[in-house]
């Protein structure tokens, strides 16, 4: 249990640092992702206004198929990057700041930003 916590705080205390350099670009809604095992989020949030303007996640549905069927975890991840950058654009926002949490900007994460990029949402 003692591990689980430390973790979990490590964790907390990684994310608050990267988010802390983002405070200063507040003019900018933040693309924050969310990274488990097996599924990826991702939304656009004013933290002026505290609320979601927009989000995907590899739940979903409505995601565009993959080219070749089943696709891995990164295909994957690039494509939620695609439709939260187009729903970011329905509602109204083309420059947004990246919020990796506490995640490594490599695999599936650096994957969901090029997406993101790829669907015309600017960093």
């Amino acid at each position: 249990m003692k591990i689980q916590r430390f973790r979990r705080k490590q964790k907390e205390r990684k994310a608050r640092g990267t988010r802390r350099r983002l405070v200063n670009r507040a003019e900018r809604p933040r693309l924050s992702v969310f990274r488990s095992s097996r599924f990826i989020y991702a939304q656009v949030i004013d933290d002026r206004e505290g609320r979601t303007l927009a989000a995907a996640s590899s739940r979903e549905a409505e995601l565009p198929d993959a080219p070749e069927g089943l696709a891995g975890k990164v295909e994957t991840a690039s494509r939620v990057g695609l439709a939260v950058a187009e729903r970011a654009k329905k509602a109204g926002v083309s420059k947004v700041v990246f919020d990796r949490g506490p995640y490594k900007y490599h695999g599936r994460v650096r994957a969901l930003a090029d997406g993101a990029r790829k669907g015309g949402l600017e960093f």
